[in-house]
């Protein structure tokens, strides 16, 4: 049924919890597990929008999920790009063939949230394949 899942991250709870569903799927499915950090062009600087510090999170969030693959023994790629979350998850879906996205409903809130809108809410509304969002845990909210 799936051969690829893709789970973007931003390294947040919500997004670890999603990447529990998709190894979860993956494990199920046999099928190779895609991780993705985006680093936003909105918070970099426009002559350089990966600095050190973007890179170090973006290695820290891919590596939690490819070890938690690891464990179950699904293979996993790992990715970082810059861009814009929303378009560029998608961009990566249909390069690589992907046939669901996994991903947490909440990475970022308030202010943050309202001013650049939901990347989860985006990406269901413009992916061309399936998205399963994956609420917080009870004790989050």
């Amino acid at each position: 049924m799936f051969d690829h899942i893709l789970v973007p991250t931003d390294g947040s709870d919500h997004a670890v919890r999603a990447a529990e569903y998709a190894v979860d799927l993956a494990a199920t499915y046999g099928a190779a597990l895609h991780v993705l950090y985006v680093v936003d062009v909105r918070t970099g600087h426009a002559d350089a929008p990966v600095d050190d510090d973007s890179q170090t999170r973006g290695e820290a969030a891919v590596g939690v999920v490819a070890d938690r693959a690891a464990d179950r023994d699904v293979p996993v790629e790992t990715e970082i790009r810059v861009g814009l979350p929303h378009e560029t998850i998608i961009d990566y879906g249909e390069e690589r063939d992907i046939d669901l996205v996994v991903m947490g409903t909440h990475g970022t809130s308030g202010l943050e949230r309202y001013l650049l809108g939901s990347v989860a809410e985006r990406v269901v509304r413009l992916s061309d394949v399936p998205v399963l969002c994956v609420p917080p845990a009870d004790d989050d909210e």
